[in-house]
């Protein structure tokens, strides 16, 4: 397997479309053939099932269906970008505090579920195929940590979860025997939560090449935690790994006027005095670059070269008007109250301008 410098814009033609611009050194380019310039080889995509309203009404942050999926890959790919595809198997947002059951899922028993993982993996393969834009890598779910499809699939569950995760393992094969097929867990500096997930599956779920995992500095404990737990992984299951997702903020100026959180709640830590010793890297701009390049001495230090890459997340996510978490038919589809902001705004590798960010360069100047 190649060696994966990714980003996850899966946002971008929204972003596009509400007026979001981009520019290297003053210039202005496409965001492609800026992050191509700088070294990116593979974009990951995510793909909900169907993320409107009953009425019809988008519910945001991308609203990545079917065609917005199709569009985005084939922009990566004449940019000669690999594509992992991301499938959620929810409407909107799949992650450790939510898995909600597509709507058109919505009262199927066990045995429903898992033909419907199944029918819908194959069909979105054989439809991207029929496009011309072919994924070089599948992602089964979005960080599994607690399950998928809940109630039925919630974990300790164990049976009903690699039920379903299989079922969409064999949704892959039945359309290609060859593709490498990905399971992301959140959380890549908890080593026992991995463990513990992964025994399990195992037990009872079908084969698979690679374990992805996300790391958020602010959220997921040193890159000490982080090292350690790769180093683990690569010799406990000899299977491949990569950071799937992973972001750090360049700035915490202005980031009220974009995000719409309480300041106990913000993605930094300027409001979380006991994490401020913990994490050698300041919101800068010089910050994100240093915790990047950190970043890249842990992968090569995983052994036997087993860490492949990473994607780094919404890295153009630039805040404009109307692009924001979720709409407020999103928020009743996942039982969330919000907020509906940009929180991500500070994260980008490009600035609430659409300026390319310092950190770009670290990715072209890295070599594995």
């Amino acid at each position: 397997m190649k060696f994966y410098k990714g980003a996850d814009i899966s946002s971008i033609l929204e972003v596009e479309r509400l007026g979001g611009r981009f520019y290297d050194h003053g210039v202005e380019k496409d965001v492609f053939d800026i992050l191509q310039s700088y070294g990116f080889n593979a974009v990951r995509l995510r793909l909900w099932n169907d993320p409107y309203t009953e009425e019809g009404e988008p519910y945001g942050a991308g609203t990545n269906d079917l065609s917005v999926t199709i569009e985005l890959a084939k922009r990566a790919q004449a940019h000669d970008m690999d594509v992992l595809l991301n499938l959620h198997y929810s409407d909107f947002w799949a992650d450790p505090g939510k898995q909600r059951v597509p709507k058109a899922w919505r009262g199927m028993n066990a045995e429903q579920l898992e033909q419907a993982v199944y029918d819908f993996t194959k069909d979105t393969l054989l439809a991207m195929k029929e496009a011309g834009v072919y994924p070089d890598l599948v992602q089964v779910g979005n960080e599994l940590t607690n399950g998928m499809l809940w109630p039925l699939g919630k974990m300790p569950n164990y049976d009903n979860l690699a039920r379903f995760v299989s079922a969409g393992i064999r949704g892959v094969r039945a359309v290609d025997a060859d593709m490498p097929v990905m399971i992301h867990l959140d959380n890549g500096g908890n080593g026992p939560m991995y463990r513990d997930w992964f025994d399990h599956y195992l037990q009872r779920g079908e084969d698979f090449q690679i374990i992805g995992l996300s790391y958020y500095p602010f959220w997921h404990g040193l890159l000490e935690d982080l090292q350690k737990n790769m180093n683990d992984l690569a010799v406990r299951y000899g299977k491949e790994l990569m950071i799937a997702e992973v972001s750090m903020g360049f700035t915490m100026e202005d980031y009220a006027g974009y995000e719409k959180l309480a300041p106990d709640e913000r993605k930094g830590y300027a409001t979380k005095p006991n994490l401020v010793e913990k994490i050698p890297f300041p919101m800068s701009r010089e910050g994100q670059k240093d915790f990047m390049n950190a970043l890249f001495a842990v992968i090569d230090q995983v052994p036997e070269k087993k860490c492949r890459g990473f994607f780094y997340w919404e890295a153009a996510w630039i805040p404009v008007p109307g692009s924001g978490w979720a709409t407020e038919g999103a928020l009743q589809y996942i039982e969330e109250k919000g907020p509906c902001g940009n929180e991500w705004a500070n994260q980008a590798l490009f600035d609430y301008n659409g300026q390319s960010l310092p950190t770009l360069e670290a990715v072209r100047d890295y070599r594995p």
